[in-house]
């Protein structure tokens, strides 16, 4: 069945598909229209979840927490300030390597207040031990919730994911959506059946402390987790896409890098605006490429390597900035590249943060600027829009 809603309720659509249990929800803008339909699919009778309405954000993930280790499937969602609220609880709920899907509707972070889109929220966690998978439109919103719980699920990972949507751009945009069958989604995701989970019968404790003896053992096994998700995020892609006819990619999205003098990698939305970009430099004759980053944790080191190798050079699009150096995913895109015999230059650009707009016209400088500059003349460049 299709539809034309926006990356909101393609949101709930995919909780409601998912047979979520227990959803925990505070309201915060650009997120609060996803558990405002999940709370209506409730009252309609079309989800069977026990709905809690919570004090605080905070609040929203440690109920989530709790009912996920009784063996429920669980679901939150929240934006900015919500997610930093929600910091300390976000590293008990990846230790505890309990796979919570959480929908973040990318806001810039006060102060200065701002309502609208950046990735600063996420980006400020993504060392908390949690899969970051991002999205580019409602359908993949959708699609990659379904996929979250696959992949937070698998014995081989039981490591929480959030999945990343640019606030208002997608979360409140609408477009025409695939919203597939119960029957072809059960047949997709099974009911959840953990390992463990508390009960008063089979009493067991979570969270409990550890010393210097035990923690380190602790940490590796969420490193290893991590480090294994890489391979499930793509199989889960592929059997997705043997099932629904639509995959993507697994951790990175290249576009016409195939001989790109130089690339540009971004996270999200921004990317649809991209890819017009270099469909008219192409037409020009300009070597140009892009690739969307779909994981950001874990990182995709390798598929940079592979895709990258070549390249004179690579422009990082931030909408993110890690103040006293620079954007976050230029930092990282730099490090995996330094594994490369010859490592292309890297560019870092800092743009669209508090949901200022990405143009095509700023894209093209970007190319155009990167595209003039020799080899050894491309160094770390803030670009901030007049």
């Amino acid at each position: 069945m299709r539809e034309y809603i926006n990356g909101n309720e393609a949101v709930a659509q995919a909780v409601r598909l998912a047979r979520v249990e227990v959803v925990a929800a505070y309201p915060i803008t650009p997120q609060s229209p996803v558990v405002e339909e999940i709370a209506a699919q409730i009252a309609r009778g079309e989800l069977d979840a026990e709905y809690i309405r919570v004090e605080s954000e905070h609040a929203a993930l440690t109920a989530c927490y709790g009912a996920a280790v009784t063996g429920m499937r669980v679901f939150t969602a929240t934006s900015s300030q919500g997610l930093a609220y929600m910091f300390e609880m976000l590293h008990y709920v990846s230790g505890s390597r309990v796979p919570v899907v959480m929908a973040v509707a990318n806001r810039g972070l006060a102060a200065p207040w701002t309502i609208w889109a950046d990735h600063q929220d996420s980006i400020a966690c993504r060392d908390t031990g949690w899969i970051q998978l991002y999205v580019e439109t409602a359908q993949e919103a959708l699609d990659t919730c379904l996929q979250a719980y696959r992949i937070a699920e698998c014995p081989e990972v039981l490591t929480p994911v959030m999945v990343c949507l640019d606030g208002y751009v997608l979360s409140h945009t609408e477009e025409i959506v695939e919203i597939p069958a119960q029957e072809v989604v059960d047949a997709f995701l099974p009911p959840y059946k953990p390992r463990e989970v508390v009960e008063p019968e089979r009493p067991l404790v979570f969270g409990v402390g550890a010393g210097p003896d035990i923690y380190p053992a602790f940490k590796q096994a969420q490193q290893a987790a991590m480090d294994r998700a890489r391979d499930v995020i793509c199989r889960v892609d592929e059997e997705f896409y043997r099932i629904f006819g639509r995959r993507y990619g697994g951790l990175v999205v290249p576009y016409r890098c195939q001989g790109a003098e130089v690339v540009l990698v971004t996270l999200g939305a921004t990317m649809g605006t991209v890819r017009e970009v270099v469909d008219r430099l192409r037409q020009e004759g300009r070597r140009v490429g892009a690739l969307r980053l779909r994981a950001l944790r874990p990182f995709p080191a390798e598929e940079l390597r592979r895709v990258l190798a070549g390249t004179r050079v690579v422009a990082v699009l931030d909408r993110n900035c890690s103040f006293g150096y620079e954007g976050a995913v230029c930092t990282e895109v730099k490090a995996a590249l330094l594994g490369l015999e010859k490592p292309p230059a890297v560019a870092g650009f800092i743009l669209g943060l508090g949901g200022q707009d990405i143009r095509q016209a700023d894209i093209e400088d970007i190319f155009r600027r990167c595209l003039a500059a020799s080899s050894g003349a491309v160094h770390q460049v803030a670009a901030a829009q007049s």
